[in-house]
């Protein structure tokens, strides 16, 4: 598998999180790599930094986001973007380096995404 730092998806998630008030994120500890070569039926993932590995290390919490190539770059921009919401709806408000999960009580992450999206359109206009 291959893979590098991708800046031009850096720069799509930095419009993303202005664009929605998405301001409990950190954008520079957020960063974005491109994977090529993976078998995973995932679009993209998110990687957490749990806190004992910032403890030990002293650094901050930290995400990475990886897209995989083969995958991702066939789908539409208006997708590319809601897979780029949904990775980040897994960061929790206190940018923790823990991970949100798909379902809690009273959220669900697919049905979110939608509701953004749209308000990330009318934002843009």
């Amino acid at each position: 598998m291959k893979w590098h730092r991708d800046e031009r998806l850096q720069g799509d998630f930095q419009k993303i999180i202005k664009s929605l008030g998405f301001s409990h994120i950190n954008s520079k500890q957020v960063h974005c790599y491109r994977t090529y070569g993976s078998k995973a039926r995932a679009y993209a993932r998110i990687w957490s930094f749990p806190k004992i590995f910032q403890e030990v290390l002293n650094v901050k919490p930290a995400y990475i986001i990886e897209v995989l190539s083969e995958k991702f770059d066939k789908l539409s921009e208006d997708n590319k973007s809601k897979v780029l919401i949904h990775e980040l709806l897994h960061i929790p408000k206190n940018f923790s380096g823990a991970l949100l999960p798909h379902k809690t009580r009273g959220r669900r992450i697919g049905k979110e995404v939608d509701k953004l999206f749209k308000m990330m359109k009318s934002n843009d206009q």
